[in-house]
């Protein structure tokens, strides 16, 4: 074999991370260029119904666990460092800094060929110590990786412009909801938004560097825009009247990310490091990239393509990952006990059953699609109100909505629950990520009885932490009837009107 050709041969790609917006989106194309993939998750059951799980290996593990990454590592050419502790806690910076060494000392010892990791842009003659915490994080895991001895490929990029993305959602909220917007003194920050097309094109590409570069490069669209900019044009785009932008100087990056968890699906503890990252000017200084992974014609995108494609992906119904494709920190990740004698404390239950005057199919299709614009079925103005109420407490609420509005996959978010099982045409169950004194899960079945009627079966379950726990299940209780109660009945009325909305519809 040539050297050419030992060049063009097939990588194994371990990624992290692919649970994430961009590892979810990164497999599928490294993939698509011959690759072969493997993936570290702490929870693989959740890449399982991705449309490309039955290609790619996926193992167990963890970045902060030595033995773990030293497994997945094995055999392993090009490995892809796409995590980040934002959120876990007051010393995120430390975890991050623990797994980057954790992960450059277990390349090297395997032999893997090139490390490649995506950061963030870092603004031009700012002292580290003057930057955000999660982008002086993200700067310091660079150098780590760069410094680890396995050459390494560090991409440092600003606002990502695609369909789902944390940045792309907050602009597109605020935008459209806000015909006339008093902001924070950041929009008149020059930034160099990027593609997400454009971005997976270069980690992709990334791959193949020379074994003898080992450096950090700018990623960035063709065009330098404030964040007033990018409203303006984003309006422009998705043929709303112009807006009208008042900015003023009393909002910090604090202050405004609430304003932001107000306005947009996105939540404070997300939209604050966003916010915070555009309080200097995020522009690049080199392209050098494109040395080594050039430009084909017509990219990088500009912004107006960019989120003409972000949109087009949105309103078909294409959105392949979300910002809330990750699980949130310090969200619940505690699957459902199964041991009906569990012994792990007390596990209180609401159980709703009805027969359903209609085929099970029908049924099925209105629990999968329930939540986001569909809603719950059940008293508005209280999920309204508990929506409200977890945003307050700095939780997600209920605007994450849905990924698709028809179908849900393991791992999704849907407003303030992730799909933790499905079984198509059977089970849906979901478990809460909204802020509670304990863990909490709701379970809906279609079923067939013994006489072949369609059956609904519905399941409220909480776990409780401590007293307040216990206090909260009491508290609720008498508000079941009404909630769950409701939500069972209108779930099968709902399928009993399914029949005849989509012969409507035919």
């Amino acid at each position: 074999m040539t050297a050419h050709s030992h060049d063009r041969a097939p990588l194994r790609c371990l990624v992290t991370g692919a649970t994430g917006y961009i590892g979810g989106r990164l497999v599928p194309e490294l993939l698509a260029a011959g690759h072969r993939v493997r993936c570290l998750a702490r929870s693989p059951e959740r890449l399982r119904d991705h449309p490309w799980a039955g290609e790619a290996e996926v193992v167990r593990g963890d970045v902060t666990d030595g033995a773990s990454v030293a497994e997945a590592m094995r055999d392993v050419d090009v490995a892809y460092y796409l995590v980040h502790a934002l959120g876990t806690g007051r010393h995120f910076e430390e975890t991050d800094r623990r797994a980057a060494r954790i992960f450059g000392e277990r390349a090297r010892a395997a032999g893997v060929r090139r490390i490649v990791y995506l950061g963030g842009l870092v603004p031009a003659g700012v002292p580290e110590r003057e930057l955000s915490p999660h982008l002086r994080s993200r700067t310091e895991v660079g150098r780590i990786l760069l410094d680890s001895g396995v050459p390494a490929t560090v991409l440092r990029a600003a606002v990502v412009i695609g369909s789902g993305s944390a940045s792309f959602e907050m602009l597109r909220y605020l935008t459209e909801r806000l015909p006339v917007m008093v902001t924070p003194s950041w929009v008149h920050t020059r930034i160099q938004p990027v593609a997400v097309r454009d971005v997976l094109r270069i980690l992709v590409g990334s791959a193949r560097m020379p074994e003898d570069v080992n450096r950090a490069f700018d990623v960035g669209g063709p065009e330098v825009l404030t964040y007033r900019d990018m409203m303006i044009r984003y309006a422009a785009v998705a043929g709303l009247p112009r807006r009208l932008i008042l900015p003023v100087p009393v909002l910090t990056p604090r202050l405004s990310s609430h304003w932001v968890g107000l306005v947009t699906p996105v939540p404070a503890s997300i939209a604050r490091p966003l916010a915070e990252s555009l309080r200097h000017e995020v522009v690049c200084r080199e392209h050098d990239i494109a040395r080594y992974v050039p430009d084909p014609p017509g990219h990088p995108l500009g912004f107006d393509e960019a989120v003409r494609l972000a949109l087009r992906r949105v309103r078909d119904a294409q959105v392949l990952t979300r910002w809330s494709s990750a699980s949130l920190p310090g969200a619940p990740s505690d699957p459902l006990p199964t041991d009906p004698d569990w012994a792990g404390g007390s596990l209180y239950t609401d159980h709703r059953e009805l027969t359903v005057n209609a085929g099970r199919e029908a049924l099925w299709r209105v629990i999968e699609g329930i939540g986001g614009d569909n809603g719950w079925y059940s008293f508005p103005l209280a999920w309204a109100v508990r929506g409200w109420l977890d945003r307050l407490v700095g939780g997600v609420g209920l605007r994450r909505g849905r990924r698709d509005a028809a179908r849900l996959r393991v791992g999704d978010s849907l407003d303030f629950w992730r799909v933790e099982e499905i079984e198509p045409g059977h089970l849906l169950r979901l478990r809460a990520e909204m802020r509670l004194p304990g863990l909490a899960w709701l379970e809906m079945f279609a079923e067939t009885d013994e006489a072949g009627r369609t059956r609904y079966r519905q399941r409220a379950l909480f776990h409780p932490h401590g007293l307040l726990g216990q206090a909260y299940w009491w508290g609720v209780s008498p508000f079941h009837a009404v909630v769950f109660g409701g939500m069972a009945r209108n779930i099968a009325r709902a399928a009993a009107a399914e029949p005849h909305r989509v012969t409507a519809g035919a």
